[in-house]
């Protein structure tokens, strides 16, 4: 056998200023064919497993380009049309194959294209043609479109929200497209679309027990290959947005659209209670300062480079100064103008320093400090999973007893391990504040004493009902109450 495998993605928040080109890529991840590391990054393990999986069956794996960006705007459109004609000429040189296993993402949009993974899999699918087996792994923040479900075979989506499983779901993808391509078994792909946009950590209930009942029926259903639910990205101003179940089966469409449907509509019955309660930053402040004992995380849950923004927003921490409060280290504020600042004057210069809220309105105002650069570091990364997230060159700041992480890539805060690359001892804080919505809790929870979850500003639209949207659908809940009879 021979199998082509790639990767190309991105998550777009539609709404942010900060536009990708080819440098976001290669500041995050661009592997050339076989220049991919071991360790695989968060949409790229389709790869790395492939090694495994290929090595084991003695088959061929022909290995294209992987890159990915860190969320942010737009991606270029001549970045992207460079990006996926570097996998489609690597394609073309490849054939024939037997089959083509992707890494995506599903939330990428670029100048002039909605659907850049639609776009990339049609394609695939014109080269290799309608016998060869096509599938990808999928991150669940993304939208699952018509024209990506008519181009291949199957998908196979991460579980977790935190996204601890890439790994393992891309084994799962992997171990679907060996049967098939064996021909054990044809998989068939069914869709139920949920009519809604929510937000879904599995770190909690509801949706703990809805994945664990995943799990199950994968394991007790017959015929049934993978189940999976696309959350969706209201942060996307796409035509197709919304939250959707794909169940993959041994050759069985009603069987798969009889429990897609079960479980969407299970879904759709829970709506609104899956996120958990957000206070503002008094209040949040509040809570830390009452605490018997550290650390008390905060989250800046709408700050979160990981859903596309700057991750610059000042609000929590003014609100932290503007009190006095102290034994504060603050991961990370992105500001790469301020870290030049700091690595021109060095370690141990103390400078005035104006840094944050640059890159757009309702983030707060720049803070202006004196402050003490503790810590130069280059090319910093925490990790996340078993992965690592760079976070760039960054400086550690001190002021009247808060430490902040200047850093020049955006990140979210995913591990403690960010403060530890910095010299920072986390555990030693009475308060940690962050930027991430979720894919924070399962490492920051077992050292935090408690978590407070705080929605400050505007940076990120956490409103879909209140979005000024110009091309999503207006027909799902919360834009409307019942979909169900606004569709009917």
């Amino acid at each position: 056998m021979r199998v082509f495998t790639a990767a190309l993605a991105t998550e777009t928040n539609t709404f942010s200023p900060i536009a990708i080109d080819r440098r976001a890529f290669e500041a995050s991840l661009y592997a050339r064919p076989g220049e991919h590391p071991a360790t695989p990054t968060l949409c790229t393990a389709p790869i790395t497993v492939g090694r495994e999986v290929c090595a084991r069956e003695g088959w061929e794996l022909i290995e294209g380009s992987a890159s990915w960006a860190d969320p942010a705007g737009l991606v270029a459109r001549a970045t992207y049309e460079e990006l996926r004609d570097e996998i489609l000429g690597q394609l073309q040189a490849a054939m024939p194959v037997d089959g083509v296993v992707l890494g995506l993402h599903g939330a990428m949009v670029a100048q002039g294209y909605d659907d850049p993974e639609g776009d990339l899999l049609g394609r695939v699918r014109d080269i290799v043609g309608p016998d060869v087996l096509v599938c990808a792994e999928l991150d669940p923040h993304s939208h699952l479109t018509a024209r990506r479900v008519a181009a291949a075979n199957f998908f196979v989506v991460f579980k977790e929200f935190p996204h601890t499983d890439f790994v393992d779901r891309a084994r799962d993808l992997w171990a679907i497209a060996v049967r098939a391509l064996k021909g054990e078994i044809r998989p068939v792909m069914s869709v139920f679309d949920c009519r809604m946009i929510d937000v879904f950590p599995t770190s909690k209930q509801p949706m703990r027990g809805f994945v664990d009942r995943m799990f199950a029926l994968e394991k007790s259903e017959p015929g049934l290959l993978s189940l999976s639910v696309i959350h969706g990205f209201m942060a996307g101003d796409v035509p197709e947005m919304g939250t959707k179940v794909i169940a993959v089966t041994d050759g069985d469409a009603a069987q798969g659209a009889r429990l897609a449907e079960t479980l969407g509509r299970e879904l759709f019955s829970m709506r609104g209670t899956f996120m958990v309660a957000q206070v503002d930053e008094k209040t949040a402040v509040d809570a830390a300062m009452a605490a018997p004992e550290g650390p008390v995380v905060i989250a800046d849950v709408w700050d979160n480079p990981g859903g596309g923004t700057a991750g610059d927003a000042t609000v929590i921490l003014a609100e932290l100064i503007a009190r006095g409060v102290t034994d504060v280290a603050v991961g990370t504020i992105w500001d790469p103008i301020a870290v030049q600042i700091c690595f021109a004057a060095g370690e141990g210069a103390e400078i005035p320093l104006r840094f944050g809220a640059k890159s757009a309105p309702r983030t707060g105002s720049p803070i202006d400090q004196h402050v003490t650069v503790k810590r130069l570091v280059r090319d910093a990364q925490m990790r996340f999973g078993e992965s690592y997230a760079p976070f760039g060159d960054a400086a550690w700041i001190s002021f009247g007893g808060i430490d902040v992480i200047l850093n020049s890539t955006r990140a979210q805060s995913f591990d403690p391990s960010l403060f530890s690359a910095m010299g920072i001892d986390p555990k030693s804080r009475k308060i940690l504040l962050i930027k991430s919505t979720n894919h924070f809790y399962d490492s920051f929870s077992r050292i935090a004493s408690e978590i407070v979850y705080c929605s400050a500003g505007k940076p990120y639209p956490n409103r879909p009902a209140e979005t000024e949207y110009r091309k999503a659908r207006r027909d799902i809940w919360p834009m409307v109450e019942d979909p169900w009879t606004a569709r009917d």
